[in-house]
């Protein structure tokens, strides 16, 4: 279903391998676990011993207190279905618990301060969190694929990256607590105040008209299979890569003369499009836009465009 994405995971993941294996010599082992050691504190990059059920990842390791959850620590440990972080841990890296489709249930203490990008990713059995009010940043697609149900921020966070909460299918309601000076989730959405960008939607929620959004963040309706039609209010400048990924049923859209950018993939295997006005105020049209858009017959492309992304049609 999120064929794309993935494969640009996986290319990331290829690449990440290479400064990987320069850290190969440095680490340790203490029974299963796999760590390192930077400034009298450990971080678990790995565990050798057979990810199934709960997991307790010890405060304490080889004698070093454990702060951080490395990189790609636990990515694909589908037979996990809980963790408990330990309250010593401060960060938990990217890509961390990536694919953990097992995953039912995690702990996120009070000590940790941010969650990086991917790690939660397409945990499709992770059906809540609670984000504690020590995190102040949410990383990129940090729980892209979740199957989250409910979402509150606390005032704590002053940074989520795009995607952190796209395409979790069951997520109805999203909640941004009063005192956070950065987002708000008026309406059932969550929206950044500085850039009126819109992060993520909660169930039957649409793009205001009021002018608290001029920006479609990336990802926002990826894969929203009950979206039929969308009209994009005519203070919105941007719409943004991915941000209406395989939105299968979508058959009509509205794109505003306000609008001068839509970004890559944007709207990539929506197969229910027949055609698409592109208004005069359009500059550039992104890598993909409507690639796989199998319905589209019709497509007008005004004067005003001056780039076109490789297979954009």
């Amino acid at each position: 279903m999120k064929r794309m994405l993935t494969i640009l995971v996986v290319s990331a993941m290829l690449m990440s391998f290479i400064p990987a294996f320069g850290l190969a010599s440095d680490a340790e082992t203490y029974g299963d676990w796999k760590y390192t050691v930077s400034d009298g504190s450990a971080t678990i990059i790995g565990y050798n011993g057979f990810c199934s059920g709960e997991l307790d990842i010890p405060s304490q390791i080889g004698g070093y207190r454990v702060t951080s959850i490395g990189d790609c620590a636990f990515e694909w440990c589908d037979g996990l279905t809980s963790v408990v972080i330990p309250d010593s841990v401060t960060s938990i890296g990217d890509y961390a618990f990536s694919e953990c489709t097992g995953l039912t249930s995690v702990v996120i203490p009070g000590s940790v301060t941010s969650i990086g990008d991917y790690a939660f990713y397409c945990c499709s059995s992770l059906t809540s969190v609670v984000i504690p009010s020590s995190v102040t940043s949410i990383g990129y697609c940090a729980f892209y694929g979740c199957d989250l149900t409910s979402v509150f921020i606390p005032g704590s966070v002053t940074s989520i990256g795009f995607g952190a909460f796209s395409a979790c299918d069951n997520l109805k309601s999203i909640t941004v607590a009063e005192n956070n000076s950065a987002y708000h989730s008026k309406g059932n959405r969550l929206i950044e105040i500085a850039s009126k960008t819109l992060i993520a939607v909660g169930e039957n929620s649409v793009i205001p008209d009021d002018g608290s959004v001029t920006s479609i963040g990336d990802y926002v309706f990826d894969s929203r299979d009950s979206l039929t039609s969308i009209v994009i209010p005519d203070s919105v400048t941007s719409i943004g890569d991915y941000a209406f990924f395989r939105c299968d049923s979508l058959t009509s859209v509205d794109i505003p003369g306000s609008v001068t950018s839509i970004g890559d993939c944007a709207f990539y295997r929506c197969t229910g499009l027949t055609s698409i006005v592109i208004p005069g105020s359009v500059i550039s049209i992104g890598a993909g836009a409507f690639s796989w858009c199998d319905s589209l017959t019709s497509v007008v492309i005004p004067d005003s465009v001056t780039s076109i992304g490789v297979d954009a049609f």
